[in-house]
C-alpha cells in the first residue's frame, strides 16, 4: 500500500541551495528548464477548459522518475522551499501539476507552490498540507470536494483523527491531531453512472482504512478512448515514474476513492 508518507518523512539533500530575500530555496528541474516551464504554462493557459488545462500539464510530466521523501523539514529543522522536477511523489507530482495551473511564468510557479502546499503561503513544517483532505480547506478557491455529489447516495463519510495511529503514537512529531470527516467512494459502489461523474482532471485520493490517514495515494483523472484512467507518480516496482493506468484494474481491492475538483 502506497501511504503518503512523502509529506509526512523528510530527509535531507546535499544540493546547492539559493536563498532569496525572505527564504531559503531548493530547486532542481531534472530535464526540464525555466524556459520549458515558461512554455507549459504558455501552453496550457491557452486552453479554454480546465479539464483541457490539467491534461495537458499533467502529460509534460510522463515518465518522470519516481522519487519519495523530497521535501525538506521537519518538526526541528528549517523547511525550505522545494521543487524537485527531477522525481516525484504522488503528493508532489499533484503539487506540481496545480501550482503550474495557476502560473503565469517560472517565478509565478514558485509562489503557486508556496500557496498549493502551505497553508496561507507560510512555508513552515506546521503550515504544510501533510494530508490530502488538507487541500479542499487550504485551497478552498482552487479545488473543492465534490465526493459526496459525484457519489449520489453510493458515498460514505466516516469520522477520522488524522495523525493519530491506532497505537496512540502519531505519525507527524509536532503536528496536532485534526478530527475530521472523510467521505469516500467504495469502489464497489463506482458504477458506470458514478464514473460518468468524475471528470477528466479531477484529483482523487484513495481512501485509507487505516486511523491516522485520509488517503494513501493520490493522482488525476484522465479520460481517453472512453476509459478512465489514473494518471499519478507510482512507486510501484514495475513502473517507478509517472505513468497512466486503468482506473478500474488500479482499483481492484482498495477501499474507494475521494474526487476533489479544481475550479
Amino acid at each position: 500500500m502506497n501511504i503518503i508518507f512523502p509529506l509526512l518523512i523528510l530527509i535531507f539533500f546535499s544540493p546547492v541551495f539559493a536563498n532569496s530575500s525572505d527564504t531559503a530555496e531548493f530547486i532542481e528541474l531534472g530535464n526540464f528548464t525555466q524556459q520549458s516551464i515558461d512554455q507549459i504554462i504558455g501552453s496550457s493557459n491557452k486552453q479554454p477548459l480546465i479539464e483541457n488545462k490539467i491534461e495537458l500539464i499533467s502529460e509534460r510530466f510522463l515518465n518522470v522518475p519516481y522519487l519519495g521523501n523530497t521535501l525538506i523539514g521537519s518538526n526541528n529543522k528549517q523547511e525550505i522551499l522545494t521543487i524537485n522536477l527531477g522525481g516525484m511523489d504522488c503528493f508532489t507530482y499533484i503539487d506540481y501539476v496545480e501550482a503550474i495551473r495557476g502560473s503565469s511564468d517560472f517565478g509565478s510557479f514558485k509562489n503557486q507552490i508556496k500557496t498549493v502546499r502551505y497553508k496561507d503561503g507560510i512555508i513552515d513544517y506546521r503550515a504544510r498540507n501533510h494530508f490530502f483532505s488538507d487541500w479542499p480547506i487550504s485551497n478552498s478557491s482552487q479545488v473543492k470536494d465534490v465526493t459526496g455529489d459525484i457519489g449520489k447516495g453510493s458515498s460514505k463519510t466516516v469520522k477520522k483523527f488524522l495523525n493519530l495511529k491506532s497505537d496512540g503514537s502519531n505519525y507527524l512529531t509536532g503536528i496536532p491531531v485534526v478530527e475530521r470527516n472523510i467521505t469516500f467512494i467504495p469502489t464497489e459502489n463506482l458504477s458506470s453512472e458514478v464514473i460518468n461523474e468524475i471528470n477528466t482532471g479531477d484529483y482523487i485520493g484513495i481512501y485509507s482504512n487505516l486511523d491516522g490517514l485520509d488517503v494513501s495515494h493520490t493522482g488525476i483523472i484522465i479520460k481517453k478512448n472512453g476509459k478512465a484512467y489514473l494518471r499519478h507518480a507510482s512507486s510501484k516496482k514495475s513502473n517507478r515514474k509517472v505513468v497512466d493506468e486503468d482506473l478500474i484494474i488500479y482499483l481492484k481491492n482498495k477501499p474507494g476513492i475521494v474526487v476533489y475538483r479544481p475550479i
